[in-house]
């Protein structure tokens, strides 16, 4: 019996959402209420993510380490506004062994506070200066409403964490870290983000400024996708971070750290996904090409499988990822089905006619139908095949670029603001606001500062205070 229909996007996006990431394979339901089993197809997909940004962090002279998982209580009481911001979300150890500990233990809400006590010992001289240390983890945040990949009790990530001599060099990690980020969505997820700053509402607990990429997901919602913090000696000073400078003096150092997670799983899925499934850019996915035999009888099996297997190492030998599906007992439909449900860029196809014409049919996963299918040499199939994964690759980055661009309008009064909002659009605001004007607009449209864009000044009157602005400010609902 067929599998049903997945629930449109136009339907209920966050049905669609749910039905993908399980019928996609990406992960599976935990006992755990909160959290999910991140699945091989899924747990690849974030070792996609992993690849392309370590390669990225280590060329800039980042070292990865690892820090424990318990942090003692009084480590995150230290920075004021730092606990104050994280309290809600601590899941906290007080039995272990048998016996109440003498101080409770958080589980890593994130690492601030244990890195922020090794570097108070690891850094004397100024010719320590800069350490730059880099770790992947899991983290825990006790969240009430949760979502696979987007929000959930535990999840992975990689989190930042350096230390310098001045503002400037740790202003110049933090935008450096950020950029990282933003060509890491382009290039690698084909996904356009938005980069800015953080208003102080929306500011990490603790932190000087607060920097982010902001993507639109297809239901026009935002997603902050990935932050990096300029901490200001703010831990320095609660963890006595200091360094002997070169005029003999002590002086505390300043910090930066700076964070991107499995959400960004999530983001593939919802920049990309369309009714039928996943739509995998060719970087990230596990399997960019998926062989699909076909025959009838036996005595076509041996020439399809012979050829299907030339063609693999082919495709190997040319650095493509390749995936032969041997399954018995299931049609070729069904099999070109479950692959465009889990978004494989490119389907290569193999029939007796196909052997005896020396040829191949390639589908895209990004064209459904006749106008995605091309019938190709096996001759040159490589060569084919490299051709076509760029060619989806650069589609997807160009259709999610056009569908966030045709959803973000400008807004001249808050009337017009409000308006934007309502349908379900970005808008893009000159904003000279106060904290308590923020959150009037969270609290009438439900929209939230997603970020003061870098490349948008303003000359004209705040939206909703009417006076003079010097920062252009995009409002979206958001994840």
């Amino acid at each position: 019996m067929p599998e049903q229909a997945v629930t449109a996007q136009s339907e209920d996006f966050s049905r669609w959402y749910n039905e993908i990431v399980y019928r996609a394979d990406l992960a599976a339901p935990s006992p755990v209420r909160g959290c999910v089993i991140i699945k091989p197809y899924g747990y690849e997909v974030w070792e996609g993510i992993k690849a392309g940004l370590d390669r990225r962090f280590k060329a800039t002279g980042h070292q990865n380490a690892y820090f424990p998982l318990f942090i003692p209580e009084s480590y995150i009481k230290r920075e004021a506004e730092h606990v104050e911001g994280f309290s809600p979300e601590l899941a906290v150890v007080t039995h272990a062994g048998g016996k109440e500990l003498e101080e409770p233990l958080v589980v890593r809400p994130t690492s601030e506070t244990v890195i922020g006590e090794a570097f108070s010992d690891w850094i004397q001289s100024y010719r320590d200066l800069p350490l730059l240390i880099n770790q992947w983890a899991n983290v825990v945040r006790w969240e009430l409403r949760t979502r696979p990949f987007l929000r959930t009790a535990e999840f992975l990530w990689q989190e930042g964490h350096t230390a310098h001599a001045t503002h400037d060099d740790a202003e110049a990690e933090t935008m450096q870290m950020l950029d990282i980020y933003a060509e890491f969505a382009h290039d690698d997820a084909a996904i356009p983000v938005i980069k800015g700053e953080k208003s102080r509402l929306e500011r990490f607990a603790g932190a000087l400024r607060t920097y982010t990429i902001e993507a639109m997901m297809r239901d026009k919602r935002a997603l902050q996708s990935g932050t990096s913090h300029n901490l200001g000696q703010n831990f320095a000073k609660a963890f006595d971070i200091r360094y002997l400078a070169e005029s003999n003096q002590q002086e505390y150092c300043w910090t930066t750290s700076w964070g991107l997670s499995t959400r960004m799983v999530g983001a593939v899925v919802m920049a990309h996904g369309d009714d039928k499934g996943l739509r995998l850019p060719p970087v990230l996915a596990p399997h960019q090409v998926v062989i699909v035999p076909i025959y009838r009888r036996d005595a076509q099996r041996g020439a399809v499988m012979e050829t299907v297997e030339r063609l693999r190492l082919t495709l190997v030998e040319a650095g493509i990822r390749v995936h032969v599906d041997l399954r018995e007992g299931q049609s070729p439909g069904f099999k070109f089905n479950d692959w465009e449900m889990r978004g494989v860029p490119l389907r290569l196809e193999v029939g007796p006619k196909d052997v005896e014409k020396d040829s191949a049919v390639l589908a895209r996963r990004d064209r459904l139908g006749r106008a995605g299918k091309s019938f190709v040499p096996q001759a040159g199939i490589a060569a084919a095949a490299e051709e076509l994964l760029a060619a989806i690759q650069r589609s997807l980055l160009e259709d999610a670029r056009q569908f966030r661009d045709e959803h973000i309008q400008d807004a001249r009064s808050y009337s017009e603001l409000r308006e934007v909002i309502e349908t379900g659009d970005w808008a893009r605001a000159a904003w000279a606001g106060s904290d308590a004007d923020e959150l009037q607009v969270k609290e009438q449209t439900g929209a939230t500062i997603r970020c003061f864009p870098f490349d948008a000044g303003a000359s004209s009157p705040c939206v909703k205070t009417g006076k003079p602005a010097e920062r252009v400010a995009l409002f979206a609902k958001a994840y």
